[in-house]
């Protein structure tokens, strides 16, 4: 399956209450307990959004997550409605540029916690075992190595910060303390449940899941459902398998060629960022489009 891929840094649609404008997803409000979500172009490295935007990197993103809330629909109730994007744009809007990047989606309120899983020693969670041998709360056996796989995969909650803050690492007990014991358990049960179903199917096509995380929301009712993005290499640590050495940080489907590009300038990480060149451009979206292919079987041309 091909798609050629639209850009897009801005969603701007008249008539429609713009809600949220993040990082990367802006967000308008349908009514009738609807939201219209859009994943645009931009792309932020060490909380700052850059000037340039990846073109087609939004398209990208939420097909891999739309790939697997299709996949996951059975695991675990998500926030899709499965409305027509096109349905609820303004008149004189071009349907083409949002068709791909956009869903309509149930209004949920969000649980106030990161639901983070991890298969592998990675990350904050390896610096956290060098320092205390646990990672939120959890003891891990002595000896483990960086990048090196769990005996099984754990549940490490965290802290969702506010905007240019750091999300923190909390354990579980935290967790409940915050949203309940039933929520909480809940939460846990759905995020170790997913992360276990994609990364046996991730396997399949030669790609490590190594950690992920997930958002999650309830409606009226209390009932949970998985929402925001799920699975996408924005929120998750893809490598590929043949290039997995334990002892190293393996290379990541991901913006990581961004940031090692900005660790070789002078900029201070404060806004506004800098420029990036075409080639970093261009190989941060091959490496999007790869991930794309590889998941969901769905190539840009």
């Amino acid at each position: 399956m091909s798609t050629v891929s639209t850009t897009l840094l801005e969603a701007n649609l008249p008539g429609l209450h713009l809600r949220h404008r993040g990082k990367v997803r802006d967000v308008f409000d349908l009514g009738d307990e609807r939201l219209l979500i859009v994943a645009t172009d931009r792309l932020s490295a060490f909380d700052v959004v850059l000037p340039d935007p990846i073109p087609g990197k939004g398209e990208m993103l939420c097909q891999i997550s739309n790939f697997w809330f299709e996949q996951t629909a059975a695991l675990m109730p998500n926030h899709l409605t499965g409305i027509d994007v096109a349905s609820v744009l303004p008149e004189g809007v071009d349907p083409a540029l949002y068709a791909k990047r956009a869903v309509v989606t149930k209004k949920l309120k969000p649980v106030p916690v990161e639901a983070i899983a991890r298969g592998y020693l990675i990350g904050s969670g390896w610096k956290d075992y060098q320092r205390t041998g646990r990672v939120s709360g959890i003891a891990l056996p002595d000896g483990l190595r960086q990048a090196q796989r769990l005996p099984q995969p754990i549940f490490t909650p965290s802290t969702k910060a506010a905007v240019g803050d750091h999300d923190e690492n909390i354990d579980f007990d935290t967790m409940v303390r915050i949203i309940g014991a039933d929520l909480a358990e809940q939460v846990r049960e759905a995020t170790l449940r997913l992360y276990t179903f994609a990364a046996a199917y991730a396997a399949e096509r030669g790609i490590i899941l190594a950690d992920t995380k997930f958002e999650f929301g309830t409606d009226a009712d209390g009932r949970l459902y998985v929402m925001d993005e799920v699975l996408t290499p924005d929120s998750s640590r893809y490598w590929p398998a043949d290039a997995y050495e334990v002892g190293t940080s393996p290379p990541s489907y991901d913006k990581q060629i961004v940031r090692d590009y900005l660790e070789t300038t002078d900029w201070d990480k404060t806004a506004p960022g800098p420029k990036l060149p075409a080639e970093v451009i261009e190989r941060t979206r091959a490496r999007y489009a790869e991930a794309l292919q590889k998941l969901a079987d769905i190539s840009i041309d």
